[in-house]
């Protein structure tokens, strides 16, 4: 005869509590719409596919399995290098691949909206700058590199730049592979999304440069790295906080 373990039931209810009042007491209220923000594009992601399943449309399921796949990106950072990217991090990544991959390529936003190719291009390369600015500040506080200021900056500019052109790489062999026609105009497109890498991946290594030219660190490039180093304060040594008298100014 079945019977209902009611030890277990209540364990998991005690456990679900306990992992929702944790929930609570890491994120602030911001933290928490963010979250919930992004679940909210994974679900819709997830709903346009059991559309297209019924539609059968292939290619669009394709695509979008790959969107719902790199919106969950950060969570793979977490769990692999045990890097937790700050909430506002992860919620911009889930909403440029919604928007790049899903709004762009399924619901065909690159053909309606002239300006969203070179918008979101623009973005990645902010993202990918910031990304490379962070990894050699990490080696160079750590006294692992010597690096001057000039070489920090081009090295995020050359990291952002280098991924969007392995990006056109891969729209050319979507194009010939699977004719998704993500190039559209074929050499002005992927000339127009260079220059546009480029032009946002310098500014953001300028802004570097300058912000590590500047004895008193502040600003909003100040406010991104001390962010980052406040959810991942195991990547740079405590030394460096007592060090640097302003890095974590306005912080709290």
């Amino acid at each position: 005869m079945f019977k209902i373990n009611f030890d277990f039931i209540m364990t998991k209810k005690r456990k679900l509590a306990y992992n929702f009042w944790q929930l609570n007491k890491r994120f602030t209220t911001a933290e928490k719409i963010q979250l919930v923000l992004s679940y909210i594009l994974r679900l819709s992601i997830i709903i346009a596919i059991i559309g297209f399943l019924i539609k059968q449309h292939w290619i669009a399921i394709f695509v979008s399995l790959c969107a719902l796949g790199l919106s969950f990106m950060p969570a793979m950072i977490r769990k692999n290098y045990k890097i937790s990217l700050p909430m506002p991090f992860e919620l911009a990544i889930v909403v440029f691949v919604y928007a790049s991959v899903f709004l762009g390529e399924v619901r065909g936003f690159y053909t309606t909206l002239w300006w969203w190719d070179i918008v979101l291009h623009g973005c990645a390369s902010v993202i990918l700058g910031l990304l490379g600015f962070i990894t050699l500040f990490i080696l160079y506080y750590e006294g692992q590199i010597r690096a001057s200021p000039k070489l920090i900056a081009f090295f995020s500019f050359s990291f952002a730049l280098a991924i969007g052109a392995l990006w056109e790489i891969f729209e050319f062999s979507m194009d010939i592979v699977f004719k998704m026609n993500m190039q559209r105009s074929g050499l002005m497109d992927t000339m127009g999304d260079l220059i546009a890498d480029a032009a946002f991946a310098l500014i953001v290594a300028l802004v570097g440069y300058f912000y590590l030219k500047r004895k008193r660190k502040e600003g909003w490039f100040h406010k991104i790295l001390a962010m980052f180093f406040k959810t991942n304060p195991q990547l740079i040594r405590k030394e460096f906080f007592a060090k640097s008298k302003y890095f974590f100014r306005r912080t709290k």
